[in-house]
């Protein structure tokens, strides 16, 4: 086996720590979260301007054309710096199955404005209940010009409220449990968004289409709808396991600074046993989030079967719901009174790990789809 990354992808870890590192140091995050949109556009301009949110759009539309891990690499200096834009709704939710299915007035429409930093999007995976993409809750009725009519609500949309469209799964009617994908301008007539503050201080939004009529050619193809879902997801819980490795990681290495610096009773809090153990478990744990983030993202990038994908998928989302609750747990508790101190940093780790532990299903959903794998 070979962990080593190759050039494109440590180039690209290179320059995406340059730029997260210098446009949301702590004071810019704070910020950010005063403001109603909770949306740091300067730092998307800068990303933009580094070609990093093109990262895995083709060249044809002025990306850089490479794939998953690159894209992994680059949420998880996001999650280190808990930066305050829809990276990954639009890269992830928005941008990569519109790439992969969408047609080509789809793709021109929406590829370039993303590459650019002109257009934010996102997708409505999450349901009502029981929270299984594959089973929506907006209905696809299709008219007789070919055009189609949507309704239904979605929860959890993240981003809703700066994004400029959203990709939507709906189940077709009269279809026989026939999914279909679609791409809705937020802006569309019959588009409802009531938005709502996250436990990680973002701002989701619950996305109603009332009556909302939309054209052939915004529906995703290529694929059948649920095939299409299951892709999207896989490739979705990969990169919320990112950002939680990104979190972990920065609050792991606050936390060895934080103990090595303090005093108690004559020497540094790390030269306690309990301390040092503790510590010591965080890195362990946030080591098997990363092995597992990029056997899956290398899994997707070499193009294995879905089941493969899903599976890996699983075992990373797991472990970052699971191991990244102890990570962050264990670190704001190694911080003392300082962890409960909202003015300082290492609380946002925790917000953000807690928010993206139950976001595509925590771990004991995916310890549940792992199971069925094994049995199956």
């Amino acid at each position: 086996m070979n962990f080593d990354f190759n050039e494109s992808q440590e180039a690209v870890a290179s320059l995406a720590e340059q730029v997260f590192s210098g446009s949301a140091d702590a004071d810019r995050v704070a910020e950010v979260e005063r403001t109603d949109e909770r949306f740091d556009r300067e730092l998307w301009t800068a990303l933009a301007g580094s070609d990093l949110l093109g990262v895995a759009i083709g060249e044809e539309h002025g990306g850089l054309g490479l794939g998953m891990v690159e894209t992994a690499l680059v949420l998880r200096e996001q999650g280190r710096r808990v930066a305050p834009v829809p990276l990954w709704p639009t890269l992830v939710l928005g941008a990569m199955p519109i790439a992969e299915f969408g047609t080509q007035p789809l793709r021109d429409r929406w590829l370039r404005a993303v590459v650019s930093g002109q257009a934010v999007l996102t997708g409505a995976l999450s349901e009502w209940g029981a929270d299984d993409a594959l089973f929506p809750s907006v209905s696809a009725a299709r008219l007789l010009d070919g055009s189609w009519e949507l309704n239904g609500s979605k929860p959890a949309v993240p981003a809703a409220g700066v994004a400029d469209a959203v990709v939507v799964p709906a189940r077709v009617v009269g279809g026989d449990d026939e999914l279909a994908v679609f791409v809705v301008d937020l802006d569309a007539d019959g588009v409802g968004v009531a938005l709502s503050e996250t436990t990680s201080r973002e701002i989701h939004g619950e996305l109603t289409l009332r009556s909302v009529v939309v054209g052939e050619d915004a529906a995703l193809g290529g694929a059948d709808g649920r095939s299409m879902v299951e892709w999207t997801l896989a490739r979705a819980q990969v990169a919320a396991a990112a950002v939680a490795l990104g979190c972990c990681e920065e609050a792991t290495a606050m936390a060895a600074a934080y103990t090595s610096q303090r005093e108690q009773f004559g020497r540094p809090l790390s030269t306690n046993q309990g301390v040092a153990m503790r510590a010591a478990d965080c890195y362990i744990d946030t080591d098997c989030m990363r092995v597992t983030l990029l056997q899956a993202a290398w899994l997707i990038d070499e193009g294995r079967s879905p089941e493969e994908v899903a599976d890996a998928a699983a075992v990373a989302k797991w472990w970052s719901a699971d191991a990244g609750q102890r990570v962050v747990h264990a670190t704001q508790h190694l911080h003392g009174g300082m962890g409960a101190d909202v003015d300082y940093p290492v609380h946002r780790y925790f917000l953000w790990v807690k928010q993206l532990e139950n976001t595509f299903g925590g771990g004991s959903r995916q310890l549940a789809a792992i199971g069925r794998a094994l049995a199956g």
